[in-house]
Parts: C-alpha cells; sequence; structure tokens
C-alpha cells in the first residue's frame, strides 16, 4: 500500500461504525477513559481494521468529533430573505432548544470542555466543524438585526455571540439541573430577550 494511501477506509460501513462507536465511547467515558480496544469491540471490527485507518486515538476521536456535526447540525431554517428577524430569532429558538436538551448533545460539549488541557486537538476539532459554522450563522443574523435597528450601532457582535452562547453553556451543561425542552425554549427567550433581539 503506498504512502499516499495509508490509513484510507476500505469499508464505509466499517468506517461508519468505528466513528460512531468512538463517538458514544468519547461521550459517556471522555478521552481518557476511552481506548482502541473499546472502540473497535464497539463497532464489532478488529483493532488492526481501526489502525489502518486512525495512527492513534487522539486522531480518531477528533475525526468522530467532526462527524459530530451531522448529529447535532441547526437545520435550515429555509427562504428567510422576507421573514423578519423575531421570527428568525423564534424559529432558531426552537431549533436550539432541541439540540440543548439532548442529553447527547450536552454529553459531548461537556466531554469537549473537560479535553481542553490534555487532548487540546478535540477542542480544535469540536470548534472548527461545530462551533464555527454556527456561529457563522448567528454572525449573519446579528448582522441583519443590527441593520433593521434591533441592536444599537455600537453592539460588539462578537462580544454577543460569546456573551449568548457562555449564557447557553452554563444553564444547559455546567449547572446540574439540566433543564427539558419547553424550559430551554424559556430560557432562550429570556436570554434573547435580554440580548435586544426579542420583545
Amino acid at each position: 500500500m503506498s504512502a499516499g494511501r495509508r490509513g484510507r477506509p476500505r469499508d464505509p460501513e466499517a468506517d461508519s461504525a468505528i466513528l460512531r462507536a468512538a463517538l458514544e465511547l468519547f461521550c459517556e467515558r471522555g478521552a481518557d477513559g476511552t481506548s482502541i480496544e473499546q472502540i473497535a469491540r464497539r463497532a464489532g471490527v478488529g483493532k488492526l481494521t481501526v489502525y489502518r485507518r486512525w495512527s492513534s486515538k487522539e486522531q480518531l476521536l477528533a475525526r468522530a468529533i467532526e462527524s459530530a456535526r451531522a448529529q447535532v447540525d441547526v437545520p435550515p431554517l429555509g427562504d428567510v430573505s422576507d421573514v423578519p428577524v423575531p421570527e428568525l430569532v423564534e424559529r432558531a429558538v426552537v431549533v436550539l432548544a432541541a439540540a440543548l436538551s439532548d442529553p447527547r448533545n450536552r454529553d459531548l460539549i461537556s466531554r469537549v470542555i473537560g479535553a481542553r488541557a490534555s487532548h487540546p486537538s478535540l477542542v480544535r476539532a469540536f470548534w472548527e466543524h461545530c462551533v464555527e459554522p454556527r456561529r457563522r450563522i448567528g454572525r449573519a443574523l446579528l448582522e441583519r438585526a443590527e441593520d433593521e435597528g434591533h441592536l444599537a450601532e455600537s453592539t460588539d457582535l462578537d462580544v454577543l455571540m460569546d456573551v449568548v452562547v457562555g449564557a447557553i453553556i452554563h444553564r444547559a451543561v455546567v449547572r446540574p439541573d439540566p433543564p427539558d425542552e419547553e424550559a430551554m425554549r424559556e430560557y432562550l427567550r429570556t436570554l434573547l430577550r435580554q440580548a435586544g433581539l426579542l420583545t
């Protein structure tokens, strides 16, 4: 096998099973509590099958976190050119509340935060593949809100996003009493009302 083909998946089904198993174990046990042997066993493959694709556990977990984008992806809000900003915000509230009340997503976020010191590449993978795409959507919405007068011209949109996201993580992940979907919707509405995006 040539160097250029090293690690290329030979069986897409095995590849998917390995990534799914790695993500599940990472969410359940964290990076340090997960091994290649455990991943292979849960995926129903041999260890060599895993090592042919990924040279290390951290590389595999980073790829599994990248694949989580599909799991936690924010569905498109549809054609929004003629939709008022408050209605767009309300649509986002419904979508985000469903995602943030899902224990799998809360566990993923918790494990990524916990991996920051010992496994920075996992945090980087989560940021690039799960966070940044959503920040681009959020910034576009905030820019439109600013253009239409819902926000003060002096508003720092990046700081505002950080404040909103920080509050969401605190409520959904850090506090010991995570809200259900209905409670998360109400919290998001209150938060976004404080930010000036809802009346």
